[in-house]
């Protein structure tokens, strides 16, 4: 079932967004340009600070598009918890990370829960964004809020899920257009975050519940997940028998029906897809489960970099010398084209193996001129990008940036490995991993 309006019954003038990244601005941009008053939430003063300069933090939003929230009024943003008292809904686009042993780490959306209850006033609806394992919002987040707020979820307040579909850098991938699946922890909860929503976004997809809602954000990042393992797999059996992989992806998907291309890379990246699949795994656990399909892709995946690193060792032999001591230029770190985002990116784990056998390795990310700090590598903060020149002892292609396909490698005498089927004019020593 499909919404495409937006429901009479609500018509709420001002809206908080809790989180200003990767999903929680580029919701914030849209409902402020729908006409609502938005309050910008994070506990990240610098961002605060760049906002209110009508700068932008996020490479694919343009500056301009800052300068134009703060123009039209609509939009402020600030670390103050308490302005949300104001608010007819709360929106949490906030982290769920794994921890130190993969396993799910809720303590930014429990924090957050915690910190608006407090503020919350009669009626106001709230909804997690985040993607989580099914029963987080029915079970701890409201757990957090109540106790926080003294308030009960379903009378007091009104409680839903609603997961992020964000595709940074797809220009096919608008906020607006992107259908948004709402689930409410009653039915009541459910039609009063469909009205917030169809402020904003054109199609609104009611399911069931909550859980049926965080259910589908797995199911989907699981789908890709399992596919390229697949394909990264395929990569190694094929690459054994002297097998393109691209070649045979590209013979695969000329069939009309039944396929789908997914293509292999260096290892998984982003904020969803090398983490979501192990919140159902943790979860599954609880109910005497096991998601032996879900493991296995995900020691597939896991294990690409190793392989990455094979090749690189071998292209360095065939030029009679080690890893140790060879400096090598490692292109892209963000985990996708054409982005800043080096969430999770297996970049930092390839900069790290190499490392770790000795080699003097720099980055080049047109991207990304400087390296900030991260949770899992924070000592490779501070790092800066270096220039593309054919004085290394090898070069290994990690993203597929589109500076990197117009780039003229022809004439370069040193190993280069590419991991992307990205490279157009080879090199004389060129090889894929």
């Amino acid at each position: 079932m499909e919404n495409n309006s937006s429901p009479a019954q609500a018509n709420p003038q001002t809206i908080a967004i809790i989180g200003l990244g990767y999903v929680g601005l580029p919701l914030a941009i849209q409902f402020a340009n729908a006409g609502l008053t938005v309050i910008g939430v994070d506990v990240d003063t610098r961002k605060i600070e760049t906002l209110e300069k009508g700068e932008s933090y996020i490479g694919h939003i343009e500056t301009a598009r800052i300068t134009e929230l703060y123009a039209n009024g609509r939009f402020s943003a600030t670390a103050d918890f308490s302005r949300l008292t104001s608010c007819d809904a709360v929106i949490l686009c906030v982290p769920t990370p794994l921890n130190q042993y993969r396993e799910p780490d809720l303590s930014y959306v429990l924090e957050t829960g915690a910190s608006i209850a407090p503020h919350l006033k009669d009626g106001t609806v709230v909804c997690l964004e985040s993607t989580t394992y099914p029963g987080t919002t029915e079970n701890e987040l409201r757990s957090a809020i109540e106790q926080g707020s003294g308030k009960t979820a379903g009378v007091d307040f009104h409680l839903a899920y609603s997961p992020e579909r964000e595709d940074p850098s797809n220009p096919e991938s608008k906020v607006e257009r992107i259908p948004k699946l709402v689930g409410g922890l009653t039915p009541a909860c459910r039609e009063k975050a469909i009205a917030i929503y169809s402020h904003a976004i054109h199609t609104i997809v009611p399911v069931e519940s909550c859980k049926v809602a965080e259910a589908a954000k797995l199911l989907e990042n699981i789908f890709r997940s399992v596919n390229i393992a697949l394909v990264n797999e395929l990569k190694v059996i094929y690459g054994a028998m002297d097998i393109d992989i691209w070649e045979v992806i590209a013979a695969a998907k000329t069939k009309p029906f039944g396929f789908m291309p997914f293509y292999p890379g260096p290892g998984l990246g982003g904020h969803c897809i090398p983490i979501d699949p192990f919140y159902l795994t943790w979860k599954a656990r609880e109910f005497d489960q096991h998601t032996r399909f879900i493991e296995l892709a995900g020691e597939i995946n896991t294990a690409m970099p190793q392989y990455v690193v094979e090749v690189c060792t071998r292209a360095l032999n065939d030029q009679m010398k080690s890893v140790r001591g060879s400096k090598v230029l490692i292109l892209g770190l963000a985990y996708k084209p054409n982005v800043d985002d080096d969430r999770e990116s297996p970049s930092y784990v390839l900069i790290e193996k190499l490392e770790a056998l000795g080699a003097e390795v720099t980055y080049n990310d047109p991207h990304i001129p400087v390296i900030r700090p991260t949770r899992e590598h924070p000592h490779l903060a501070g790092r800066t990008s270096s220039p593309i020149e054919d004085n290394y002892d090898l070069i290994l292609l990690a993203t597929n940036h589109a500076d990197y396909h117009a780039y003229d490698f022809s004439g370069f005498q040193c190993p280069i490995v590419d991991t992307r089927n990205c490279i157009q004019n080879h090199p004389k020593l060129y090889y894929k991993a």
